[in-house]
């Protein structure tokens, strides 16, 4: 090989990508690199999947909500037609379903049960 073949930009190129794969310190940090962009895509794809799920999630929500409020409307146009009217009154007093609820319909007030009582630790149990 001749000096001119020496300076082409092909094998200074490859003379450098030798040395640089030669050099521990230049592995460390490529090394270091690939676990970072791995790490990096890694949590990338999570964040992506978790998005998509909350997508899902919503649009199935809007859909049973729409499909409940269409049924209840339904339903009142239907025992309004039929002259039912106390279907009618009944369906317009019925507690918020929980799409209607998801909605930000507000909440009928429903009787509270009385809280339980607590056990006793353990300790206190064990002299009986």
């Amino acid at each position: 090989m001749a000096l001119d073949d020496y300076l082409e930009s092909e094998v200074a190129i490859a003379v450098a990508a030798t040395a640089a794969i030669a050099s521990p310190k230049v592995r460390g940090v490529l090394r270091q690199g690939a676990v970072y962009s791995v790490a990096a895509v890694l949590m990338a794809g999570d964040a992506l999947g978790a998005f998509a799920r909350g997508m899902g999630r919503g649009a199935q929500q809007a859909t049973t909500a729409a499909a409940g409020a269409a049924t209840a409307t339904a339903q009142t146009v239907t025992n309004a037609a039929t002259g039912d009217a106390d279907t009618t009154a009944d369906a317009a007093e019925a507690p918020p379903t929980e799409e209607a609820a998801a909605l930000g319909a507000a909440p009928q007030e429903t009787e509270t049960e009385t809280p339980r009582r607590s056990r006793r630790p353990r300790e206190e149990r064990s002299g009986e």
